[in-house]
């Protein structure tokens, strides 16, 4: 019943001139990033939460809801038409899509990514507004101690699971616990790491950081002519292929489902669910030689999958305070920027808030449909847009939106400098997820572990003393030896091989 009363109060706000106004742009928006190869959601509200400050927060969350959904389909454009998934998501999406265009069948496999995309979406917006609530009564029961290992758990997972190399992931994760430090203290109010700089006694603002490590790398790359690609000759056939949508009910069951459960795992993402539920969707099929040569069950499979993810990673994130990616990090952020602190208590102080906020993800799958229905033909020429002019136009708008934070030009240059940091980052490999995550579970960590030693009067035993403080620990084993069992089963792997030969 409390569900259904905080969904009945939020809805007219949901369905106000101004956050409907917001939701539409949002995805028209996000569309267009994400149809633009090298640009991606994660950037895209990035950049933009900043122009947000003057809004009411509903209306904010609305545009990033907007942004959020709309990317996760545009990418899929490119990666149709073009063989370049415009986001990391769409990678499954070329297998099945590239051959449909080459054979006369973009706009066949344009429609059925959009169905897909809509319907993913709309799942794991349900899954949000069902499982949030549950779980975030149960996050009512965490302690300090509890919260410590919860942070410690999200710290772990994700610099562990998050990058090819752990030891790369803890490097930025490290990195990014260093600039959560940065300020005064909470506990104590002494400032830390500021060295004389007033700037730096608020700490570094975490869009800042945010919009230098995602929004500058990605920019320099197209302005150093490295994510270049030709879309001027770009047309759609109106092709009228005769088509049966029922046969994808199916498919469209199994990836919405793996989607959302991928979603709420940390450290996996979009790419991951999409792939699975491709490979997945060839096991299950009869005849499995038709994927990857344009078999439009696989185009749907991977679209539904990966915009099912996208609900579902905010479920611990606004719940626990956890974000599972990069991009429920940058969602976490906005919470932040407008006066809403992610956890338990969310759902009790800002209740109308954040229920309108999910509600704003269910209404932007649809608006995401009526948009990409009538305009996939209009979306074709942002590809035609030059990379070289996209360059300046995210600098400028990252150099706006950082000064309009403070009006302080020291932040926009500290900005420049997260952004040439997360370019280097990006080249060495090493993932900056971790450290945004960092600088935004790191502060929660070291609050909560000194307000439980503060509780305890000293006694470390009291971070044990909870059965949820042991199953987090556990959970954080568990992470720790990941790495071993992936490294245990290439080995296990080469000898097999060798062995064969």
């Amino acid at each position: 019943m409390d569900l259904l009363n905080n969904i009945y109060t939020a809805l007219p706000l949901v369905f106000s001139l101004q956050v409907i106004a917001t939701m539409v742009l949002g995805t028209v928006v996000g569309i267009a990033i994400g149809a633009l190869p090298g640009l991606s959601a994660t950037m895209g509200i990035a950049v933009l939460i900043p122009l947000t400050f003057s809004m009411e927060p509903l209306a904010a969350l609305g545009m990033i809801a907007g942004i959020y959904n709309g990317a996760m389909y545009g990418g899929s454009i490119p990666a149709i038409l073009l063989r370049i998934p415009g986001t990391p998501a769409g990678i499954a999406t070329v297998y099945d899509g590239y051959p449909m265009a080459q054979q006369g069948r973009a706009k066949l496999a344009l429609d059925v990514s959009l169905v897909s995309s809509s319907i993913g979406s709309f799942a794991s917006a349900i899954a949000l507004l069902l499982l949030a609530p549950p779980l975030a009564m149960l996050a009512l029961k965490f302690g300090p101690a509890d919260y410590f290992w919860l942070a410690v758990f999200g710290l772990s997972t994700i610099a562990v699971l998050m990058s090819d190399s752990p030891v790369k992931g803890l490097l930025s994760a490290c990195f990014g616990l260093t600039i959560g430090m940065i300020g005064i203290d909470a506990i104590n109010g002494q400032a830390r790491f500021t060295f004389d700089i007033p700037e730096l006694r608020g700490g570094v603002h975490i869009i800042v950081l945010l919009t230098g490590l995602y929004a500058l790398p990605p920019a320099i790359d197209l302005a150093l002519g490295k994510l270049a690609f030709d879309g001027r000759k770009l047309e759609i056939p109106d092709d009228h292929e005769a088509f049966r949508w029922r046969g994808l009910i199916p498919v469209w069951i199994r990836s919405s489902g793996i989607g959302i459960v991928i979603g709420i795992i940390p450290a996996l993402g979009g790419n991951i669910a999409a792939l699975l539920s491709w490979n997945e969707q060839r096991r299950a099929d009869k005849d499995s030689s038709r994927y990857g040569k344009g078999a439009p069950e696989g185009v749907a499979a991977a679209e539904c999958a990966n915009n099912a993810d996208t609900a579902a990673t905010l479920i611990p994130a606004i719940t626990l305070g956890v974000p599972g990616n990069a991009v429920a990090a940058v969602i976490l952020g906005a919470l932040l920027v407008h006066g809403l602190r992610p956890g338990p208590d969310l759902f009790t102080n800002n209740a109308t808030t954040v229920y309108g906020f999910m509600l704003t993800m269910l209404v932007t799958a649809v608006l995401m449909f009526l948009i990409g229905r009538f305009g996939s033909k209009i979306y074709i020429h942002v590809l035609r847009v030059p990379p070289a002019l996209l360059a300046p136009m995210i600098l400028c708008l990252t150099v706006i939106g950082v000064y309009s934070v403070h009006n302080s030009m020291f932040e926009v240059c500290l900005m420049l400098g997260f952004g040439l940091i997360g370019f280097v980052m990006e080249k060495l490999r090493i993932p900056t997820a971790p450290a945004v995550l960092a600088v935004i579970l790191g502060p929660m960590a070291e609050e909560a572990f000194r307000r439980a030693l503060l509780i305890s009067r000293g006694d470390y035993t009291y971070l044990v003393a909870s059965p949820i403080s042991w199953g987090l620990l556990m959970l954080i084993a568990l992470t720790a030896l990941t790495p071993v069992f992936r490294k245990f089963r290439q080995g296990k792997a080469v000898s097999a091989a060798v062995e064969n030969s």
